[in-house]
């Protein structure tokens, strides 16, 4: 991790009083104490010099040092791989599994899991599915062919789908009746340092393609959903907003501590035109919604 000194930082402070200062997780009890980090030359400079705990540090001078990763629980979860080949490998994502490192998600994400198992350091996830949801994620191996199947799904010509089981609230604006169709218009905002989007007034940014496939008589609805543009938790945000949040929710419409089931959305289905072989691809997860989860109220 690199850490450069701003420019009109305070002369004459110390090395591990500027770091501990800027980064103050790093005096945390349960990590390596900072000075002996510093006493064991693990804090350098931009050319591998290390830094004394005392040294003085001026703008622009740079800290380097390896972020410690608190202890992390890695569930024994299968990594089920829908499709192979020299350009693309495709993850059947399991549920509460997150797509990249994060937090205290980092030795059990989805990137660091697959780049142990496959020895293939170059893997990067195309797009992303958030921590709770589960289905079709797909990496990308070729450093040289990353940007261009990135573009495919920033320009939205990947088409995809999802599953959700919901439970709308009375008065809730969905319909109901399996076979029924409506189109999510929304504008969604997501600040920076907040957990929840946020649906707003003003013009939409938002398009989902919404279809009832099932209502079986328990007070949920399960959906087939397609979302037409991107915004960070799309889905989640636009059915809460129709008093008919996902089964398992624990942030929409308010946060939830322990959530009494994995979230029940599953990425189903992306499909596109391969642009670097030309190719259709159709890639389809094999999970089901209904694994594990219970009749409301019982």
């Amino acid at each position: 991790m690199r850490w450069q000194v701003p420019r009109g930082a305070p002369e004459g402070v110390g090395a591990l009083a500027a770091l501990c200062s800027r980064f103050p997780a790093l005096a945390d009890p349960a990590a390596t104490p900072p000075a002996e980090r510093f006493a064991g030359g693990e804090i350098v400079d931009a050319d591998g010099r290390p830094w004394g705990a005392e040294d003085e540090v001026r703008p622009g001078d740079e800290l380097w040092f390896h972020r410690e990763l608190a202890p992390e629980e890695v569930p024994d979860l299968p990594l089920p791989i829908l499709h192979r080949d020299e350009h693309l490998l495709v993850l059947d994502k399991p549920h509460d599994m997150a797509t990249m490192p994060r937090g205290a998600h980092v030795l059990g994400s989805a990137l660091v899991r697959l780049r142990r198992a496959t020895g293939i350091e170059t893997l990067v996830p195309l797009h992303r599915l958030d921590r709770r949801t589960a289905g079709v994620l797909a990496f990308g191996l070729r450093p040289e062919e990353r940007s261009a199947y990135q573009q495919l799904f920033a320009r939205g010509e990947v088409d995809k789908e999802y599953e959700a089981r919901v439970a709308p609230a009375p008065g809730s604006t969905l319909p109901a009746a399996p076979g029924e169709r409506a189109l999510l218009e929304d504008r969604l905002q997501a600040r920076h340092g907040e957990l929840r989007t946020q649906v707003l007034p003003g013009a939409p940014n938002a398009r989902t393609e919404l279809e009832v496939i099932g209502a079986p008589g328990d007070g949920t609805l399960r959906l087939r959903l397609r979302p037409r543009t991107g915004r960070t938790h799309q889905l989640r945000a636009q059915l809460s907003a129709r008093g008919a949040p996902i089964l398992g929710e624990d942030l929409y419409p308010e946060p939830v501590a322990t959530p009494a089931l994995p979230l029940q959305l599953l990425a189903r289905r992306l499909a596109f035109v391969d642009p670097v072989t030309g190719t259709p691809r159709e890639l389809v997860s094999t999970r089901e919604l209904a694994d594990g989860v219970r009749t409301l109220g019982t």
